[in-house]
């Protein structure tokens, strides 16, 4: 199949593993060769590809792959960086065209797990995990849904805990419950079973911190007042909305590709608001005169088509990989004048509140709290604050400055085990793990 394999389907992608008689497998950068290694000479296209793409693929420590043995269906854990722990990020169930686009996603929300993770001063390295949905399986029957996050639970479970899972776009704390039965390697299970739930009101009260400090930063004052253009009003778009009213912003504009979504959030907020159902490619939420574009949809979605549409003076919101390329796109909202706030920087409160479950409750818990305080050095409003300050003494698109710092504290090691995720996927290789 050669490079073809990146451009089928990730459902052709599962049969042609069905015929090659694979179930999991990896691609390992090894460090001696300069090289990503394939655990089966029928994928080294896809390690060829690693190889030759510096802008997705960046030195990841390891990527693992499985296909669900009940509903043929792609699923991935991909771990970037292990210095300072255990890979840890969400499991996102999501719609791929290509072979190509999901790994690309896989990868970079990788990357960006790792920064965030730096700059909000944890101790677990970048992970994150892809399930490509299958269009032949009913993804909202719960029978199906429980059987394949108990398979992708299997798969933590395989991988011995150099990823640690966690709720993510198109998973539910329900399908955390899940992925618990079969694994200890996950976060965001039920607070009944003694987990932190769903993580989306705190990420929206950091994104909420990133625009106060930016307005700040500008000498615009504070929220109220003020005007909003929020794309995506799910799990944390539409608590966003309701955190801005309450500080009295001005009016806010919406939309959404769920029409269901939108009917909610018209009720649930009639006035101020304007929410509009929109189709996946639709720009009118970029050209909105506003002061605030808050991405908290889809990643990907900044780039030379809708970075010149912007009217507002700042972009913070909770969606992942905004820039479709980070050093071009960076650069074009620099350019513009408009400050861009790095989404992992003030997107952190869900693995924030979600990473430490381990380690027990208190009400409020001041190791999440300070996060959202002005004063504590690493909280979103100090590293805001540093981040802007850096970009205008040197020039430095905003991006560009926090991805220098993020991968400098990236690269500390943890204080108690080490590098210990890399050995975990040393071992994982020698014991070739796929065979089990």
């Amino acid at each position: 199949m050669n490079d073809d394999i990146l451009k089928i389907s990730p459902s052709q992608f599962v049969s042609f593993l069905h015929e090659q008689g694979i179930h999991r497998a990896h691609f390992v950068w090894n460090a001696n060769s300069g090289r990503v290694e394939a655990s089966h000479p029928e994928l080294e296209p896809i390690a060829r590809f690693m190889d030759s793409d510096p802008r997705d693929f960046q030195q990841h420590e390891g990527v693992f792959l499985q296909v669900s043995r009940e509903h043929d269906t792609l699923q991935g854990a991909f771990v970037h960086r292990t210095n300072r722990g255990q890979a840890a990020g969400g499991v996102r169930y999501w719609s791929y065209d290509t072979v190509e686009d999901y790994l690309r996603d896989g990868l970079r929300l990788a990357v960006g797990m790792t920064r965030k993770n730096a700059l909000a001063g944890l101790w677990w390295g970048g992970g994150k995990g892809v399930m490509a949905r299958n269009p032949q399986v009913d993804r909202d029957d719960r029978a199906t849904r429980d059987s394949l996050y108990r398979e992708y639970g299997e798969l933590m479970t395989a991988v011995r805990g150099c990823y640690v899972t966690a709720e993510d776009a198109g998973t539910s704390v329900e399908d955390m419950a899940q992925v618990f039965a079969t694994t200890r390697f996950t976060t965001c299970i039920p607070p009944e079973l003694g987990g932190s739930g769903n993580p989306s009101l705190p990420t929206a009260r950091g994104v909420l911190a990133g625009m106060i400090a930016a307005l700040e930063f500008l000498d615009m004052g504070s929220i109220a007042r003020r005007t909003f253009a929020v794309q995506g009003v799910g799990h944390v778009g539409g608590p966003l909305i309701g955190f801005l009213l309450e500080q009295g912003a001005a009016r806010i504009f919406a939309c959404d590709v769920d029409a269901a979504l939108v009917r909610a959030n018209r009720e649930r907020f009639p006035d101020n608001v304007e929410l509009r159902c929109v189709e996946r490619d639709d720009t009118w939420i970029y050209a909105v005169d506003c002061d605030v574009f808050a991405p908290c949809a889809t990643g990907a979605i900044l780039n030379p088509a809708t970075i010149p549409l912007l009217k507002a003076r700042i972009v913070c919101g909770a969606a992942n990989n905004q820039l479709e390329d980070a050093a071009r796109d960076d650069a074009l909202l620099h350019e513009r004048r408009i400050l861009y706030v790095p989404d992992f920087l003030t997107n952190r409160m869900g693995i924030v509140t979600c990473a430490d479950e381990s380690a027990g409750y208190v009400t409020p818990d001041p190791e999440i709290e300070r996060h959202l305080q002005r004063d504590w050095q690493h909280s979103i409003h100090q590293t805001c604050m540093e981040v802007f300050g850096a970009s205008g003494d040197s020039g430095r698109p905003t991006s560009e400055v926090a991805t220098v710092i993020a991968d400098r504290l990236s690269m500390e090691a943890n204080p108690v085990y080490g590098h210990r995720g890399k050995r975990i996927i040393e071992s994982l290789v020698a014991d070739a793990w796929f065979r089990a």
